[in-house]
């Protein structure tokens, strides 16, 4: 019986892996049909190993319970922390303008920083942050964003290979190693590492470029760095951060990516150039720029929306970490359409402040309140996520899906990098093992208010979780059955 138990679990592992490449199922489908058949084999046929044990079904589950696995999730949620708060965007862009003017130089020290931080988080979080630095990057020094992406993606992999944190398999080997009485430090991979991150970087500098084909340059990538503009108005208050700004050389330079079209004073409208005009109290500012502009705007506190007024059956949603932004189209037919974002109805209809508007046609330069709507324009929409979700099923604003993101909390972002720090430290000293110090800092990001549990639950990967937990399934029947030995008997063979 022994044989058969062992040749069975050959042929599960064996289809699993089948079914993962084929990509015909879902991946979490196959990892929880390969745990359900492990299960089914020991519970309709028990096995007893050499010792006289019996293989129990809390043996194979008990993967879902493994310090790595758990120490992977946490570190996932502090990743997912630090890009809620934008705690990593200042450090990429300073990284990214060390490299000077040479487009080579730049790059490299973006790609090269990219792979460091990866060496302390996941790579997914690194990833996200350093794509759009490397998209803005690639305007201004004139090469194709395309062509620095893939190295983006491969060094950060790389940087991940040299500490224990810097991948959840590092974790997984380090706690096996662990089990067996081989303790494995924080820096102990990091010399080996380098070397293969080293080797791995080479082919990255010098034959990737060649290998890759060449993308779109110049204007078109400018455009594409650019993004599509959105028109909204800003009303200036008192203690706002724009009250007192002095325009120079008929711009203001202190609303950085935002474009002044438009002031509205007592009634008055001032065209640009705005020459020796200072921004005062009540003054409205019609402003253009990119879905990340307004973004970073509301993070600030510069932008609040102000298209709608607070009433008992619809309260308005401040900007907070329950706060998103998304993106609608008004549809064909829609009762939006030929109205006045005004007199358009959207704000007591569906509960949601009107942030912007972006039409593929030329707009004339008035207030956001007099934009009158038509069929195909993108509106750009602010509230919280339950208002957002019941739009769903709205037929006159069709909700692009997966547009709905939080606003970054940047005044927690140094709660956020400090957690992260401490994370690292206590690790790398081993004043704490490191599936304590993740999980009290996954905690103590949400307790904080860096993200919200539903922020911590999205950063929750059920793919890595199933596929991890059932891995370590197959290789407990593996280890329990000898199928384990003798694999490694053939190798030594």
């Amino acid at each position: 019986m022994a044989d058969f138990h062992t040749y069975a679990t050959f042929a599960i592992i064996a289809l699993t892996v089948v079914a993962y490449v084929s990509d015909r199922f879902a991946l979490e489908a196959v990892a929880i049909g390969s745990l359900a058949a492990f299960l089914a084999l020991f519970a309709l046929f028990p096995y007893a190993n050499g010792d006289g044990a019996a293989v129990r079904p809390e043996q194979l589950v008990a993967g879902f319970a493994n310090p790595a696995l758990v120490t992977v999730i946490a570190l996932l949620i502090v990743g997912q922390g630090l890009f809620a708060t934008d705690a990593m965007d200042q450090p990429a862009r300073i990284a990214a303008k060390a490299g000077g003017a040479s487009p080579v130089r730049a790059l490299a020290v973006t790609l090269l920083s990219a792979a460091f931080l990866s060496a302390f988080l996941n790579n997914t979080p690194v990833v996200v942050i350093f794509i759009p630095v490397l998209t803005v990057l690639a305007a201004q020094r004139n090469f194709s964003a395309s062509r620095a992406l893939m190295p983006l993606s491969f060094l950060s992999i790389l940087g991940g290979m040299t500490t224990i944190i810097g991948s959840s398999t590092n974790l997984l080997v380090a706690g096996v190693a662990q089990r067996n009485g081989h303790e494995v430090g924080f820096f102990d991979i990091t010399a080996p590492g380098l070397m293969l991150a080293a080797a791995g970087a080479l082919y990255i500098f010098l034959v990737m470029p060649r290998i890759l084909r060449r993308g779109t340059r110049g204007g078109e990538e400018r455009r594409r760095a650019a993004g599509a503009q959105f028109i909204g108005e800003i009303t200036v208050g008192a203690g706002h951060p724009f009250l007192g700004m002095e325009s120079r050389a008929g711009l203001f330079p202190g609303l950085k990516d935002l474009m002044p079209r438009l002031i509205i004073r007592r009634g008055m409208d001032f065209l640009p150039p705005f020459e020796n005009m200072v921004i005062s109290e009540g003054d409205r500012v019609v402003v253009s720029g990119t879905r990340r502009a307004f973004m970073n705007a509301l993070a600030r506190g510069s932008a609040t929306p102000s298209t709608r007024e607070d009433s008992e059956d619809n309260p308005r949603v401040k900007p907070g970490p329950a706060y998103h932004v998304a993106e609608t189209v008004v549809t064909p037919g829609s009762r939006h359409a030929g109205r006045t974002v005004r007199n358009a109805g959207i704000q007591s209809t569906h509960g949601v402040d009107v942030l912007g508007i972006q039409r593929k046609s030329r707009m004339g330069r008035v207030p956001l309140a007099d934009i009158r709507l038509e069929p195909g324009d993108t509106v750009l929409v602010g509230a919280d996520e339950q208002h957002l979700l019941s739009m769903r099923d709205s037929h006159d604003l069709l909700l692009l899906e997966w547009s709905a993101q939080a606003v970054p909390q940047r005044q927690k972002a140094w709660i956020a990098f400090v957690i992260f720090a401490l994370i690292v430290t206590t690790a790398a000293t081993s004043l704490v093992p490191i599936v304590a110090s993740s999980v009290i800092g996954a905690a103590i990001m949400i307790a904080t208010g860096c993200l919200t549990l539903q922020q911590a639950a999205r950063a929750f990967d059920r793919q890595i979780f199933l596929l991890v937990g059932s891995s370590i399934a197959a290789a407990t029947a593996l280890e329990q059955t000898g199928g384990a030995k003798l694999i490694a008997d053939g190798a030594v063979m």
